[in-house]
């Protein structure tokens, strides 16, 4: 027959106090930036900020026309 062993806390049941917080702080902020994609870890090492990763997906943007325009229609 088992004990009865109470199982430990889960951290994500703890209370966290946001009485200090101040509403739509960074609104603003996020409305004026644009569109918010969240970036893998290992793809964020390749790429450390927001001009590197555009500069990319141009570059695949116009390859990817490049090729379009290849094909017969």
């Amino acid at each position: 027959m088992k004990k009865n062993v109470p199982e430990p806390p889960d951290p994500a049941d703890r209370e966290i106090d946001f009485s200090g917080g101040e509403r739509g702080k960074y609104v603003e902020r996020l409305r004026e930036s644009g569109i918010t994609v969240r970036i893998e870890p290992d793809v964020a090492r390749v790429f450390p900020d927001a001009t590197a990763v555009n500069e990319a997906l141009r570059k695949v943007i116009r390859e990817s026309n490049e090729h379009a325009s290849d094909k017969p229609r």
